[in-house]
């Protein structure tokens, strides 16, 4: 389900790497979803919550760090943007999820994967262009 297709390339190495491994990230999430033979997915929600926290700051640092070298013009606007998902992620309330593991899953699928879509290809596209 979370396959990162040509159009989300762009054409930077590094950034295409670290975006490769958001979407990794992603599809163990869907995976443990769609598990039917993991009745309490708790410990599994927290473990991908934790590495999704711990790899977006990791990428986004990497991925300001670019722009600032190459003097990308909208550097502020992403780092709004990587903020705002910091906060997101960093929100998540662990007895919501405990109480209401399928829900709150969906919702993390729907936050990252409409991230990925949309983050990716109306801004870090536009990197590549520079």
């Amino acid at each position: 389900m979370f396959v990162m297709k040509e159009e989300y390339y762009t054409g930077i190495k590094q950034i295409d790497d670290e975006h490769k491994e958001l979407f990794r990230i992603a599809q163990s999430a869907y995976d443990v979803f769609a598990d039917e033979f993991i009745p309490d997915k708790f410990d599994n929600i927290v473990t991908i919550i934790n590495e999704l926290k711990d790899y977006a700051k990791f990428h986004f640092a990497s991925e300001e760090a670019y722009m600032k070298k190459i003097g990308y013009k909208k550097l502020f606007s992403q780092i709004v943007d990587h903020e705002q998902f910091m906060e997101k992620v960093n929100s998540i309330d662990f007895e919501q999820v405990d109480r209401n593991q399928t829900e709150m899953l969906l919702d993390i699928l729907s936050f990252i994967g409409d991230w990925l879509s949309q983050h990716i290809l109306e801004k870090d596209k536009l990197i590549g262009e520079k």
